[in-house]
Parts: C-alpha cells; sequence; structure tokens
C-alpha cells in the first residue's frame, strides 16, 4: 500500500468512527496537539523471569499452562484463547511472546506518516521482570537500559530534539530494589529523547505554553503505603471478599512525609495549576477490565478520585496489558455527579498480552452505576494517541497484530471535553 493511499485509507478510517459520535464544541480553529501513549513496554526475550528457568514449556506444556491458568482466573471457557507464544533464546524453550519490536516500528511508522506526535507518556513497567539489578543478573544495566529504553523509543520521531517521552515508573521497575528503581530513573534523566523527575512530578511540555501540564503519580508507591486484599473471584466472575493481604514485591514504600502525603501533594498542585489541559498520568488503573487488579483500584479509588474528579481532565495509565476506556461519573467520589465524567485510558499492551474477563467486567458495570466501561479489548498488542484540540480530547486506540508484522488498525476512537475548567 503506497503512502498516498494509506493516509487516504485512515482519514476515512476517523471519518466513519467520528460520524458515530454526538456533537461536540467546534475546535477548527485551535491547534492540534498528538500524544503517543504506551506502557509495560519492557518485557525482552533476552531478559526471562524465574518462571522460564522453572517451567520449560513445549508448544504443547505451554498451551496447557494457558489453559490452566484462563480456568483458574474463571473465565467463561468457550472463550479461551492461547497468548502468542515464541521460543526463548536463553532457554530455549516456549514462552509468551513480546511485543515490542513490533509496537516500537508501529509508533515510528505512525508517527512519520500517519498522525502528529509532540510528545508521549511512558505507563511504567518498563523493565521486566524486575527493574535495574546492578548486573545481579549477570546483565549489565548499560545493556538493559540500551535495550529497553534507547533502541525501542529513543528515536520515536525523525527530530527528537523536538520529541520527549515523559515517564513514570511501575511495579516491576522497583521489584528489585529502591536503587534499582533510582537507577533507571537517573539513567532516563541524562537520556536523550526521554524526561523524568523523580517518582513523582509535575512538568508542562516546552512547546504548548504552559496549556498542558502532567502530573506523574507513582501509584506502587501509594499502594505500598496501605493494606491492598488479595484479588478473589466467586465461581460466576463477581467480586469475592478477602481478609487475605496482597503484600507489595516491590521496594518503594514511602520514606518521607513527602512520599505518605502524595495524594495530598497531587490535589493540592491540581488544584494550583494554571494549565489548560491537565493530565494526571501513572501506572495503576481505578478501573480494569482483567478481574486481577480490582482491590488495587478500590484502593486507588479512594485515594485519587476526589482530586482527580474535581481537578483532572483524564487519568491515564497502563499496568493491565490491555486497551481500555474508562468513565467515572464521580458521584461517589463527591455526592454527586459532575457535569463531565472523568475518563480513564488504559494502555498497557505494548508488550505482553492480557485477557479482559467478560463475566467480570458485566458484575462491574452492575455493582458500580458510576462506573462505565467504553470499551476494553485484551488479547492485543497496540498503544494510544491522544489528540488534544481547543477543549476536545479524541484518544484512538491502535492495535498491531501478532504475525510480526507492524501493520496498525484503528481498534477504537472516542472523543471527550475537557472538563478542569468546571466548576465541581
Amino acid at each position: 500500500m503506497n503512502r498516498c493511499f494509506r493516509l487516504f485509507a485512515w482519514s476515512f478510517v476517523f471519518l466513519l468512527l467520528a460520524c458515530s459520535r454526538a456533537p461536540l464544541p467546534d475546535t477548527s480553529a485551535s491547534q492540534s496537539i498528538g500524544i503517543l501513549v504506551f506502557g509495560d513496554s519492557g518485557y525482552h526475550l533476552d531478559y526471562p523471569d524465574q518462571d522460564d528457568f522453572d517451567d520449560l514449556f513445549t508448544d504443547e506444556g505451554y498451551r496447557q499452562h494457558e489453559w490452566d491458568d484462563w480456568v483458574e482466573d474463571k473465565r467463561p471457557q468457550d472463550e479461551f484463547e492461547a497468548r502468542p507464544q515464541s521460543i526463548s533464546p536463553v532457554t530455549g524453550k516456549t514462552v509468551l511472546a513480546t511485543g515490542l519490536p513490533q509496537i516500537s516500528a508501529a509508533m515510528k511508522h505512525f508517527c512519520a506518516n500517519i498522525a502528529r506526535c509532540d510528545f508521549g507518556v511512558m505507563l511504567g513497567d518498563n523493565i521486566y521482570p524486575s527493574g535495574a539489578t546492578f548486573g545481579a543478573d549477570g546483565i549489565d544495566d548499560a545493556q538493559r537500559f540500551k535495550d529497553m529504553f534507547t533502541d525501542p523509543f529513543g528515536s520515536l520521531v525523525s527530530d527528537p530534539d523536538s520529541y520527549l517521552t515523559y515517564v513514570t515508573l511501575g511495579n516491576h521497575d522497583w521489584e528489585t530494589s529502591r536503587a534499582g528503581g533510582f537507577a533507571q530513573i537517573e539513567f532516563l534523566q541524562e537520556a536523550q529523547g526521554f524526561y523524568i523527575d523523580g517518582p513523582y512530578y509535575t512538568v508542562k511540555p516546552p512547546a504548548f505554553n504552559g496549556d498542558i501540564e502532567l502530573f506523574i503519580i507513582d501509584t506502587s508507591m501509594m499502594l505500598a503505603s496501605t493494606t491492598v486484599h488479595v484479588d478473589y473471584l466467586n465461581d460466576d466472575g463477581s467480586e469475592a471478599t478477602t481478609d487475605e493481604i496482597d503484600w507489595p514485591d516491590y521496594n518503594v514504600e514511602p520514606l518521607t512525609d513527602a512520599d505518605r502525603a502524595q495524594p495530598q501533594w497531587l490535589e493540592a498542585a491540581l488544584q494550583a495549576s494554571t494549565a489548560k489541559w491537565k493530565l494526571v498520568v501513572a501506572h495503576h488503573p481505578i478501573w480494569s477490565s482483567s478481574g486481577s487488579k480490582f482491590e488495587q483500584a478500590k484502593v486507588l479509588r479512594e485515594m485519587l478520585l476526589p482530586a482527580l474528579c474535581r481537578y483532572a481532565d483524564a487519568y491515564i495509565v497502563g499496568h493491565d496489558h490491555t486497551l481500555e476506556i474508562h468513565s467515572d461519573s464521580c458521584e461517589r467520589a463527591l455526592g454527586k455527579a459532575t457535569a463531565e465524567p472523568l475518563v480513564q485510558i488504559v494502555s498497557g499492551a505494548a508488550a505482553k498480552q492480557r485477557p479482559t474477563h467478560t463475566t467480570f467486567m458485566q458484575h462491574q458495570d452492575r455493582k458500580y452505576p458510576e462506573h462505565k466501561t467504553i470499551m476494553a479489548e485484551g488479547l492485543l498488542w497496540g498503544f494510544a494517541h491522544l489528540t488534544l484540540n481547543g477543549d476536545v480530547a479524541e484518544v484512538t486506540m491502535m492495535k498491531v497484530p501478532d504475525d510480526g508484522s507492524s501493520d496498525i488498525t484503528v481498534s477504537h476512537v472516542y472523543q471527550f471535553p475537557r472538563r478542569s475548567h468546571l466548576t465541581h
């Protein structure tokens, strides 16, 4: 397909999807800003997990393991689909395939030929399985950083001097040690094309006259500061209650008063911001569809939703290896619904795949009337693109096929209005 035809095809797809939505305010006179959104990208086959040595699967054994996990997770058995597989270059056995090379190539093509990419956000779990190790696994971190950051994402656009990827960390980035998390931060502070200013920070991308402010938070640190219970589902896919505690296996518990006050810091920073668009970027979602993250989400809703509902335009996260869009009316968080719901974007499908849990999703939507699942798609590799145009945002979910190619198709397009100017 030549370039002109491809651009025409994309324009036609976007037009068809846009026609199905209710009219929104006219933004034709405003400058459009494009943001690349991707997360959970750090799964590289040269860096095996301990499970890869414990479970030396043949192709048949891998598929059986996938089936056993599916049944254990209480997913509808008639929906079973094994995730794509590959051969580990380290063990020579069958392992879960990674989409990292395809996602890197697809995003570079996308930004060069299809849509504007002014900056990006990287949503954590940037290094699997356990973050930087200082050589404890026999691999120098300099090579790890090259494989996870510089090679795939260091030149996402043709003019890297004008593009930055703003980074947050996820639970896997902190897993080996607290020092390992900070080693990643220190590398990214010096690396071309990336920006990070500690585990949590605010930043206004310099090209937009202060109209956009990113509020980067460390939800792993927040979760390590409180009690989170283990996720269990009833046989019908609904939430089960338990007193069993899910002790964190990462090393980022708050050590200072400032760390412990991160939710209050976020609310104060949002309230004081003069930016037109206020985007909160983190790793863990407050709503998800996999059926295995809902206890973390409950805790974070208590911590974050009042501030998000009052002051933020969107909450952008990874953690679930899916593409999802959710909204929250804010009625439970604030006592009454806001004029516009809070939108959450989940884009965590940049390397690993995870299925959604259809029966869990149905129960979740019934149990929490303030919540709406706008779209949720699993068992795919993909990324998101967010366009800000006047007072309207448009998020486009992109998926990349499992066949090793970097072809891109549109999974979903959704528009929502800016909400941080509203009085709540």
